[in-house]
């Protein structure tokens, strides 16, 4: 990057911030990593300086229609089925946000005929600027509002407040699909929020339907299609069909797609038989419910690794979940011994390691042959990785690389 700036007039300040680079400026563009609280990011606000993120240059700017997709579980997941439903029935369209992929060096070449489909998490929704010219999305989403990042946002009042407000960002009219409960929620904390936009909320016998997915009297596609994908995935999949079919995609459309669509890697991705163990990666859980979700999509008895930097979340419902059934547990990293006390007063059996390359062998040595390992952290990867998927690397290389060598315990 730096090496890409050879000849530009910019005067470079690397290793260290200087105050006065952030209130004698015009524009502070903010990393969303960045709590808005940040004694320099304060300085600028102080100094009435403009402080802007990457996602606002891009909302700016963007000619096309955007389709913004958030949510506690399942933003991603449903952000990647909206994206491939388009490509499926011939709309173009774009994938990018909190997924993974600036959108900002694309903007020359787009379209108004385009969708862009944009992932938005609580960081990048709590940093917009409250300066954005207009209302630039076409539609949103929110899966649902569950409890997470409460170290940053310091309650689950102000977390699921900046998720909704993703709301502020709507066209007045515009759709707004919701799993169950983000409606009330949105009630609660924003009087008023959802006045200006066309509420379609999702309950949840919809999420539980075995047979199909309807909109508006319209059959979308059935479950037996989308049985090649894990069943909490069927949340997700019913909003995305839902909005694909509200930015013009045919119903029948729509049913072709669902048999061909693919999830995202580390979603309880099933990695098939390894050395007759069936294996499966849910790298991207970094909190109890999720794993939760996970346990509850598996039947019969299995060996679940876990483990890493304990979010400031509650245990209890896992902890009755694993209690309820024959699983067995084994920790790694920095919240391992403490979760292992936990465990082991419900009774669970579990056994405590020091990273995942040692709670894959022992996992391995402690599942029986035809037996099921699954490999769901419910806790943050910061404590030894730079992020969830560094992790779930390392486990699928760990897994992959030992499952040769096994033994019994």
């Amino acid at each position: 990057s730096v090496a890409a700036l050879e000849g530009t007039e910019v005067r470079l300040v690397l290793g260290r911030h200087e105050l006065r680079d952030f209130t004698d400026t015009e524009l502070v563009i903010a990393n969303p990593a960045v709590s808005p609280k940040n004694e320099f990011l304060l300085a600028a606000h102080g100094a009435g300086v403009r402080i802007a993120t990457e996602i606002d240059l891009f909302l700016e700017r963007c000619p096309a229609k955007v389709a913004g997709i958030t949510g506690t579980q399942g933003k991603s997941s449903t952000a990647h089925f909206l994206y491939q439903l388009l490509v499926a029935a011939g709309l173009p369209a774009r994938l990018g946000g909190n997924i993974g992929r600036s959108l900002l060096e694309e903007l020359d070449s787009m379209t108004e005929d385009e969708t862009c489909v944009l992932e938005l998490s609580s960081y990048q929704l709590e940093g917009l600027s409250r300066e954005l010219a207009s209302k630039p999305l076409s539609l949103g989403a929110i899966t649902n509002l569950q409890e997470d990042h409460l170290e940053r946002h310091g309650s689950p009042d102000n977390y699921h407040g900046a998720k909704l407000e993703l709301v502020s960002l709507l066209a007045q009219g515009a759709p707004l699909l919701t799993g169950p409960g983000v409606a009330v929620r949105a009630k609660e904390l924003a009087q008023g929020a959802l006045e200006e936009v066309t509420l379609h909320e999702c309950d949840a016998n919809e999420e539980a339907a075995d047979e199909s997915f309807t909109f508006m009297g319209e059959l979308l596609g059935s479950a037996t299609d989308a049985a090649h994908l894990p069943k909490f995935q069927r949340a997700n999949l019913l909003i995305a069909l839902r909005a694909a079919r509200l930015l013009g995609v045919t119903s029948a459309a729509l049913r072709a797609a669902v048999p061909k669509l693919s999830g995202l890697e580390h979603r309880l991705e099933d990695l098939g038989l390894i050395a007759g163990r069936r294996v499966y990666d849910n790298g991207v859980s970094t909190t109890p419910d999720s794993t939760e979700a996970a346990l509850t999509s598996l039947s019969g008895p299995l060996t679940l690794i876990a483990g890493g930097q304990a979010k400031a979340l509650p245990l209890d419902d896992l902890v009755r979940e694993i209690a309820a059934r024959p699983i067995q547990v084994v920790l790694f990293g920095a919240c391992a011994e403490e979760w292992a006390r936990t465990l082991r007063t419900a009774d669970i059996t579990c056994e405590v390691t020091v990273d995942v390359p040692s709670a894959v062998d022992r996992a391995l040595a402690l599942c029986k042959e035809g037996g099921t390992l699954l490999f769901s952290p419910a806790a943050a990867s910061f404590d030894a990785y730079a992020n969830f998927r560094e992790r779930a690397v390392e486990f699928r290389a760990a897994i992959t690389g030992r499952s040769s060598d096994i033994k019994p315990s």
